[in-house]
Parts: structure tokens; sequence; C-alpha cells
């Protein structure tokens, strides 16, 4: 189990021996329980864990980093702090000590601490939930180009949170995101094409973010890929493509993917047909709560054996979701 308490003065913390990428997994971890991992592979937050885990090497860089951040207002080892009080590895979690931490970041200009007290405000996290403020320091993030914090803008002004609701902007900050290599922020944007919400309908550029962030593994973007290659919408028409991405998202649990794989199984759309597989991934998708799932797999039982349908439920319990699966395609 991971130790780094002795940032903020725990007696404990990991050894001056220990190797550089042993903490920066701990403090790769500290990010992800906060809830603001990246969508894409390169990502600030993991710049700022391995900003962190350089600080932390020896008994003297923890010093230092406990001495900046106490005494002469240094952001980075703030930051630090408060990530550590925020996920409890070492100290006692502290949620209102994490946000007075990213607070004092914040207010430097540290465009993480701003962002992370931004998502501590979202959803009243060691602070009361207040739209306008999570917006408000999002906005302040996003102005210093990180993507995380541009996602977040975007669905601020889609959704109206703390802000007037504006499609318009929404999409400036998307594209901003996208254009990092953010697979959230490219899907949201293949979403904004796709329904003409903030830019003119573009079913081929719709497509082509989808793309983007379905080869970083996105399960939406590859849902929505792997219907449109099964329609020719806004691609040409290719079943086994469609099979392919509908695949991908739905090893991911994606339900409306399992229903597409479903159906392309079912009716030999890509794959060879087969009952069984059809009928295990109509299951999987009812039991993710599907509608369509559950009609399709009454429909498909009509026409199987026993043995077939003993032999796709067993399928389907065995069954186990994959993590982010890429693609080269």
């Amino acid at each position: 189990m991971c130790n780094i308490g002795i940032i903020t003065g725990g007696r404990t913390g990991p050894a001056a021996n220990d190797p550089p990428g042993q903490v920066m997994k701990c403090l790769s971890v500290a990010i992800a329980v906060l809830g603001v991992a990246s969508s894409s592979a390169a990502s600030p937050l993991n710049d700022a864990a391995r900003n962190c885990a350089n600080r932390t090497l020896t008994p003297e860089s923890v010093a230092e980093v406990r001495r900046k951040a106490a005494e002469i207002e240094d952001a980075k080892a703030q930051f630090c702090v408060g990530l550590l009080y925020g996920t409890g590895l070492g100290v006692p979690k502290d949620d209102s000590k994490a946000a007075a931490w990213f607070l004092r970041a914040a207010k430097q200009g540290y465009a993480l601490a701003q962002m992370m007290l931004g998502e501590a405000y979202k959803i009243g996290k060691g602070v009361p939930q207040n739209d306008a403020k999570a917006t408000a320091w999002f906005n302040r993030a996003a102005e210093q180009g990180y993507a995380e914090a541009q996602e977040r803008l975007g669905d601020a002004y889609r959704w109206g949170r703390g802000v007037a609701q504006d499609d318009s902007i929404a999409v400036v900050w998307y594209q901003r995101a996208a254009e990092q290599g953010s697979a959230r922020a490219q899907t949201a944007l293949g979403l904004a094409y796709e329904k003409g919400r903030g830019l003119p309908r573009d079913n081929a550029k719709a497509a082509a973010w989808f793309a983007l962030a379905a080869k970083q593994g996105f399960a939406l973007a590859q849902m929505k890929l792997g219907h449109w290659y099964s329609e020719g919408r806004g691609v040409p028409r290719n079943y086994k493509l469609s099979v392919l991405w509908y695949k991908l998202a739905a090893n991911q649990g994606n339900a409306l993917a399992q229903v597409g794989l479903g159906l392309a199984y079912h009716r030999g759309r890509g794959v060879p047909e087969d009952f069984v597989l059809a009928h295990m991934w109509y299951n999987l998708a009812a039991a993710n709560g599907s509608v369509s799932g559950r009609k399709l797999l009454r429909l498909v039982e009509q026409i199987m054996s026993q043995a077939q349908l003993q032999e796709a439920q067993r399928m389907a319990r065995e069954w186990k979701p994959r993590k982010r699966t890429v693609s080269n395609r």
C-alpha cells in the first residue's frame, strides 16, 4: 500500500530509496480517487503527479515541500499537500483541508489547483456545492490551457451549470480540449456536429471526431462509430468495421454497443450469423438496463435450441468487462 503522508507531517512515508515509479503510482492513484483523471494519454494532471513524485524521493526533499507549502507559499507544493489530504494516502483524509490547500495554490494562479477546486465546488466536496464558483475556477484553469478544465467548462455551458446555457460557447471549449487530445471533448464535439448544437450539422466532421476519441479507447465514441459504420452515416458503410468498434465498446460495458453487436451476430452482418453470441450480447445489454436488449433477447430465444440457450447464458455469466481498449484502425 502506498504511504506518502510524510509530505504533510505524518511519521511514515516512502523510504529514501523508494523507486520514483512507486511514488508516481501513489500520486496517480490519488488523482484518480479525486475523480479528475484525464481522458487523454498525455495529461497535465499526470505531469503534476510526476512533479510531486520528484519532490518526494528523499526526506530532505519532503521537508522542502512542506516548508515551501507552509512558509513561502509555493503553489506546486500546496497542490501536492492538498492532493494527499484529498485522498487520505498516509494522512487522515480531510476534504476541507484538501480544498483549503487547493485554494491557497489556486489563488496564486496554479491551474491544476484551480481545476481541483472547481471540481470540489462542482460536487460539494470539502466546500459547499456551488456551480457558479465551480465554473469560475474551471474558467481560470481553462484560460491557462488545461484540457480537463476546458472539458468541464464546455460541460458547464452545454448544460447551463453556473452560467447561462450556450452551446456556441460550449463548443469553443470542447474544441480547445479536443485539439489537445482529450477523448471526452472529442466525443462531445462529435455529438455537437451530429446534433447541430452550436455548430452546423456535419456528419463527416462528427465521425472524424468520434474516430479520434475511439482510437483512444473512449467507449461512447467507439459505440457511435460502430453504429455509423453500420448505417453508412458520415463514413462509408462497412459492417466489419462496425463490428470492430461495437466490440471494443461492448467489452467496456456499453449497453448500446452490446445491442449493436448482438444485432450483428443475429443478422450475420460483418460476422458469421451466431445466435448464441447474439443472445449473450443482448442478455448483457438487458442487464445494463437496455429495453431494446430485452426485446431482442426474447426474439432470438424463439429460434434457439435449449442447448444454445444454456451456452449463451453460461457465456453471459462468465463475461467480464475490459478496461479501455484502443485500436489502430
